[in-house]
């Protein structure tokens, strides 16, 4: 009998829903695909089936949970017009009420740990910066094509703004101790607004204001 797309399409949202919890909650390292199976509901053979090895099925947890990310951070970017405000717009990454984040920072750690050894686990995370630099660019794009900014690099100014924001979410979730959600805001905000204010124009912006 050939294969159901639809409930193909199931069985993986179930693995991959089965692997961000369980890799978030105990480690890469001390995850075995027999834990999968367990989470999951299925056999080694129904696993097996969609994930042929432990690795295979890792990188397509990682890979869909950043894809989760983009999306979430392209709807929120949307509800913005002026394009400061959609670079300013990733305060509900400092919220560890957040489902997304409970999860989202153990798997992006546990994830870097990873990609230190592992080429193809590197080449991931390379294109989970370039998703970054081009949502960020996009606005900064914008906001030179309304005559917000002047001699400003996109790219490269969205790579730096992209660092702020990991170093600072660093900081706040490893030494949460010494480092507050309104420390952690306050200080994006303010590094951005630091970062952009040589490239102001005369034009008023919601930064000018």
């Amino acid at each position: 009998m050939p294969p159901i797309p639809e409930l193909e399409a199931i069985r993986k949202t179930q693995i991959i829903e089965a692997g961000l919890h369980t890799i978030a909650q105990r480690g890469c390292a001390n995850v075995t695909m027999d834990d999968i199976c367990s989470a999951a509901g299925l056999s080694k053979g129904g696993l097996a089936h969609y994930y042929r090895s432990k690795n295979e099925l890792f990188k397509a947890v990682f890979d869909a949970f950043f894809d989760r990310i983009f999306q979430r951070s392209r709807e929120t970017m949307a509800r913005f017009d002026d394009p400061l405000d959609q670079v300013l717009s990733f305060d509900w990454l400092y919220n560890d009420n957040d489902p997304d984040m409970e999860i989202g920072y153990p798997l992006l750690f546990d994830f870097m740990a990873v990609s230190v050894h592992d080429e193809e686990y590197q080449e991931i995370f390379y294109s989970w910066i370039d998703n970054w630099v081009s949502l960020l660019s996009g606005a900064l794009e914008e906001g030179v094509r309304r005559g917000q900014f002047k001699n400003l690099d996109p790219a490269a100014t969205a790579r730096t703004i992209s660092a702020i924001y990991q170093g600072v979410a660093t900081r706040w979730y490893l030494a949460p101790k010494l480092h507050s959600r309104q420390w952690a805001v306050e200080s994006f905000q303010n590094a951005i607004r630091g970062l952009l204010a040589p490239y102001l124009s005369d034009k008023p912006t919601s930064m000018q204001r």
